[in-house]
């Protein structure tokens, strides 16, 4: 009897100790499909909100993994520090203003960072103004006074906005304001309007207490402004040591677009998981601002997300120069890499994905 209920006891021990074998074993193999990954660090040129679902959805949604990537995200300070830190290698990739970069390759032994895909087709430069302080249109601004922060992208493109429109530059006021009190001196109506993001300050101001039907806000593009707005930049020497990981990379945020369009309530609940604080109807509409603004325009629609048209980049480049000497006037393929797109056939995206 002793001999017999002595079975049950060494069956269940070797039961368990294999049951530790497997969990150490599956551990292992954890740890060598992760070692096996590309690790790769994204520089945001900002923190995380729905502007950058389709990459938030990339890693959540697991199409980085799917890709044989790991990816880690932080936020720089702006779009400056984001390019300095893929300049240098701290960072592999990272998200930055195209304009920003083109004036960084003008610096003296600025290292050869590139773009590789185009997520905004259209800048969100704008004036955001007040339609009680009178302005309903462009040509309104002028004798008005708008608040301008140090670093505003979105100011250096004014006067070729203005010879564009025929505005004379001398009858509107720049006030130079801090980036705490640009919002809420135009919500305290100590400003006419401000220069900044079509869907940062243009969303964002409506939870200031303005009402919708008092704002205005006058996007760039659609007053001629040809400038492209925020890309993907890569590392020069990763670019060239792990090509394919930056292609796989393009193809995980694409992918990720397309789970944006198709589901954007969906995506701003993933949105909101990676943020400290936020609310959701505000990041909805912004993600739905960026979308129809920013990201699917005709010229993405026709063409595909992700590339840009060298006719229009030089014209950026001539209205850039109104406001900037260049030393070398660079071509596009001084700031853009088409090698890394996947084929424009796999790069259509439409509002009804």
């Amino acid at each position: 009897m002793q001999v017999r209920s002595l079975r049950p006891f060494w069956f269940v021990l070797l039961m368990l100790l294999g049951t530790v074998g497997v969990a150490r074993s599956g551990i292992a193999d954890d740890r060598a499909k992760a070692a096996a990954l590309t690790q790769i660090e994204l520089s945001l040129d900002r923190p995380i909100d729905a502007a950058v679902a389709p990459i938030v959805l990339a890693t959540t949604r697991g199409l980085f993994r799917a890709e044989g990537l790991n990816v880690t995200t932080t936020a720089a300070s702006d779009t400056s520090d984001a390019i300095a830190r893929v300049a240098v290698g701290t960072s592999q990739l990272g998200l930055a203003d195209i304009n920003a970069l083109i004036r960084f390759r003008d610096e003296p032994g600025a290292p050869p960072v590139k773009a590789v895909f185009v997520l905004f087709d259209k800048a969100g430069y704008a004036f955001i103004a007040r339609k009680s302080r009178g302005i309903d249109t462009l040509a309104d601004v002028e004798g008005k006074t708008i608040g301008v922060t140090d670093g505003d992208l979105s100011i250096r493109l004014w006067p070729a906005l203005a010879r564009r429109n025929k505005l004379p530059l001398k009858t509107v006021k720049l006030a130079q304001v801090g980036p705490a009190v640009r919002e809420p001196m135009l919500s305290a109506g100590q400003l006419d309007a401000i220069s900044g993001l079509s869907y940062l300050s243009g969303v964002d101001l409506r939870n200031r207490g303005i009402p919708a039907d008092d704002l205005t806000v006058l996007r760039f593009a659609d007053y001629g402004c040809a400038a492209y707005g925020k890309v993907l930049i890569v590392n020069p020497e990763f670019a060239a040591e792990q090509p394919k990981a930056v292609k796989a990379f393009v193809r995980a945020v694409i992918a990720g677009l397309r789970l944006t369009v198709k589901a954007p309530e969906q995506a701003v609940d993933d949105v909101l998981a990676q943020m400290d604080s936020g609310s959701r109807a505000v990041e909805l509409e912004r993600l739905n601002a960026v979308l129809s603004d920013n990201i699917l325009t005709s010229e993405v629609k026709h063409s595909g997300i992700g590339a840009i048209d060298p006719v229009r980049f030089e014209t950026s480049l001539d209205q850039i120069a109104e406001d900037f000497k260049f030393r070398h006037r660079p071509t596009a393929a001084d700031i853009f890499d088409d090698s890394f797109l996947p084929p424009a056939g796999d790069r259509k995206i439409t509002q009804a994905e």
